[in-house]
């Protein structure tokens, strides 16, 4: 019985060290700024690796083991793991104070409010009356499909009666677009930034009250084996509208499925250089992927918008059939105090900038490569 207590415990002692080694090693990856798609995955399933630490942190702290030196340093790079992994993501939590504050305009007036619903509804899901029931049900001003081919242009064609402005471009690549919006767009363009293939809206909206609102929405290459084998392009697409962005005078939201999370280095480099808001800061992660495993979830579609607005409403809406949720917005126009939200954000300084160049050049490289 000690015999096979002792080769219990031995065991114990293996599974820890290797739990924790591999969540130490994915906590040290991303602090390198590589584009390499197996080291900016570890980006995204931090509350996972949070799991992951404390589990063996608990367990080595539980488990009957010789004091040394090499245990005692595992210990304590374990807790700092957990407290930087957790630093990461905490902003997106409850506990920190919210980046935008809740409307104070009466919900009624639509004259000032905008919303928009964006979908990324998998293109080989062939339901479309649960992303209908929402448009239905919500009434968006504004609704974003991505994944969309010519099958579900033809599926969601019949919303036009009451979303007569559109803007599309279906494509059988899982990279297809679609804008429907019942306030007048302005100026409304596809353009492909990087990729010949990936197409991107950029066009303002007119609100009733005659505002004017510029929007860009985008839906990047992941980095992952199958898409792309690094994350230059999907920085790249990001960080030339950041700058885009950096010329808007007037109110601006910035809505897609980003291939990215809120907490990453590329994503917060962006909020600086566009000083956009993001309505999740203070309020919940609201996790859009992946639907179907929910301890494998992380938000991946996103709204930024700029401090001209606050916030009526978000929320994940329910399963449509895709891998992804959708995500409803409700902005109200105050620009008072607009200033006040604006300060929340760090400025980008020379060194963003030179970044930002720097990664944009690079995925322009990746995309000369594949091409030439």
């Amino acid at each position: 019985m000690p015999t096979f207590l002792s080769a219990l415990l031995t065991a114990g002692h293996w599974a820890v060290w290797i739990l924790g080694g591999a969540g130490l090693l994915v906590t040290l990856l991303p602090i390198f700024r590589q584009t390499a798609w197996w080291i900016r995955i570890c980006d995204f399933p931090r509350l996972q690796i949070v799991a992951a630490l404390l589990l063996s942190l608990g367990a080595a702290l539980l488990l009957p083991s010789p004091r040394s030196f090499s245990n005692s340093l595992f210990v304590v790079s374990l807790a700092v793991a957990v407290v930087y992994q957790f630093s990461r993501v905490w902003p997106y939590t409850p506990l920190h104070s919210k980046q935008v504050a809740d409307a104070s305009r009466p919900a009624d007036d639509n004259d000032h409010h905008i919303s928009l619903m964006v979908a990324n509804v998998l293109m080989y899901n062939r339901d479309a009356s649960r992303c209908l029931g929402h448009i239905r049900h919500l009434s968006p001003d504004v609704v974003l499909a991505v994944e969309t081919d010519d099958w579900w242009l033809s599926q969601l064609q019949g919303i036009t009666k009451d979303y007569p402005y559109t803007c599309h471009a279906p494509l059988p690549n899982t990279y297809g677009m679609l804008v429907f919006s019942r306030l007048p767009l302005i100026e409304p363009q596809i353009r492909y930034i990087l990729d010949p293939d990936i197409p991107s809206f950029h066009g303002c909206v007119r609100l009733p009250s005659g505002l004017t609102v510029n929007m860009h929405f985008l839906h990047p290459k992941p980095p992952a084996p199958q898409e792309s084998k690094n994350s230059a392009r999907r920085d790249a697409e990001l960080l030339v509208v950041g700058k885009v962005i950096q010329h808007h005078d007037g109110p601006t939201i910035v809505a897609g499925d980003f291939n990215d999370v809120a907490w990453s280095h590329t994503s917060e480099l962006f909020r600086r250089l566009s000083r956009l808001l993001d309505p999740r800061i203070g309020r919940g992660l609201l996790p859009t992927f992946h639907a179907d495993y929910k301890l494998l979830r992380w938000p991946l579609d996103h709204v930024f918008h700029s401090a001209h607005f606050r916030l009526q409403d978000l929320r994940r809406l329910t399963h449509i059939g895709s891998d992804h949720y959708p995500i409803y917005i409700r902005l109200s126009y105050e620009p008072k105090g607009w200033q006040e939200q604006e300060n929340q954000l760090e400025a980008a300084d020379d060194d963003d900038h030179q970044e930002a160049d720097e990664k944009i050049e690079e995925g322009i490289e990746d995309v000369a490569e594949e091409v030439g």
